[in-house]
């Protein structure tokens, strides 16, 4: 009896918590990011806010959960669009996965600012923190799709003992915390793509592109172009 009764109370918890998520990021799809106040969360849902501290100690902890859900539908929605290609190889993975996160991006503008483009509160950062393993695991879709393709067929690499000695021992620590397969000049290939990638669809994101570009796609497609060339994959445009 006592386990049922226990095992009801966390289901009954875990729907609580799941409704306050779902609760906050109705909130920031209406209003933006600022709109994810606990006290909007409560009001929304008929509680008071002290209510909600029984399930998220902060504000901080409340936007990581969310944050947390949303780089896992994402992740979700990106490994998804790796399985699409009729050519299952590496490379025409890597660009139908690139072109879904700019759809995503592009469906769920106020999320995507949430998950890149809003500054990350020290509570998040932390290993153990929900956001910072999401994030973490978001991040291996893509990376470990650039391993696949390095064993597949090696790219070119940039010699490392060239770089400036800061770059090269970041890069090192990198490639050791992430635990790839990647060697340290593979993994600098990888970190530069990503950026470049990342960047772009930021400056879209938040309308930074508009000064010179009335259409993006054509920027982002050449971005891409780009990326083919240093991992050493055809360009395919999009059907």
């Amino acid at each position: 009896m006592n386990d049922r009764r226990l095992d009801r109370r966390s289901r009954q918890r875990a729907a609580t918590e799941a409704e306050i998520r779902d609760t906050a990021r109705q909130l920031l799809i209406q209003s933006g990011p600022d709109a994810m106040s606990v006290n909007a969360v409560a009001r929304n849902m008929g509680l008071s806010g002290p209510a909600i501290y029984r399930y998220y100690s902060s504000h901080d902890e409340l936007v990581g959960a969310v944050i947390a859900d949303l780089f896992t539908e994402l992740a979700d929605a990106v490994r998804k669009a790796g399985t699409d290609p009729v050519d299952t190889g590496s490379g025409a993975r890597l660009l139908a996965m690139s072109r879904s996160l700019r759809v995503w991006s592009g469906a769920h503008p106020n999320e995507f600012r949430l998950l890149f483009a809003t500054p990350i509160p020290e509570a998040n950062r932390h290993p153990a923190s929900v956001r910072r393993q999401a994030g973490e695991s978001f991040d291996e879709v893509f990376i470990n799709e650039v391993e696949a393709l390095w064993r597949e067929h090696p790219f070119p690499v940039p010699d490392l003992e060239q770089a400036d000695p800061s770059l090269r021992q970041q890069v090192l620590d990198y490639t050791e915390r992430k635990g790839t397969s990647l060697p340290p000049a593979a993994a600098q290939v990888f970190l530069s793509c990503w950026t470049r990638l990342y960047g772009l669809l930021v400056m879209e994101a938040l309308g930074q592109l508009a000064f010179a570009y009335s259409d993006p796609e054509p920027v982002f497609e050449q971005c891409l172009r780009e990326f083919c060339d240093l991992l050493g994959i055809d360009y395919r445009p999009p059907h």
